[in-house]
């Protein structure tokens, strides 16, 4: 039996359009990965009191994230600031109250409820004008806790 061997340029050309064709692949796999900016908010409100207002990142998808640590519950919102008063759209899970899980959303320029962030249903984060939320306690009692927004 006879073994062919290839001539030295062959093997060079052959390594050349394999080094070419693995180039090709590795470019067309590289994926760009950012690092999502995030802000993180606490609140200690008095019964009645709300937040200083918060203004989200305009036009761009904002994962809004609150909780109430006093009187437990969670509540998330994603929404679009719309810019040059355009108002505010979200849409999101109330925080759990036992009953079912509640749907939320909406699309307005003006102010109002957004999410339920503790258990009672009084703790919320309400849309305090087209360009800015906050957080509102509406029990009776001090409620502290913190919302964080990611985009």
């Amino acid at each position: 039996m006879r073994i062919h061997k290839f001539s030295r340029p062959g093997v060079i050309l052959m390594a050349t359009v394999v080094a070419i064709i693995t180039s090709i692949v590795v470019a067309n796999a590289t994926q760009t990965i950012t690092t999502p900016n995030a802000a993180y908010i606490t609140y200690n409100l008095a019964p009645g009191v709300s937040s200083a207002p918060i203004t989200p990142a305009t036009s761009k998808s904002v994962l809004v994230m609150g909780c109430c640590t006093t009187f437990y519950g969670v509540g998330q919102v994603s929404l679009l600031h719309i810019p040059s008063g355009g108002g505010i759209g979200w849409v999101g899970l109330e925080s759990y109250s036992g009953t079912p899980v509640a749907n939320t959303g909406g699309l307005t320029t003006g102010a109002g409820h957004m999410v339920f962030i503790d258990y009672e249903h009084k703790v919320d984060i309400q849309q305090a004008s087209a360009d800015t939320i906050l957080v509102h306690n509406g029990s009776t009692g001090t409620r502290a806790g913190n919302v964080t927004l990611v985009w």
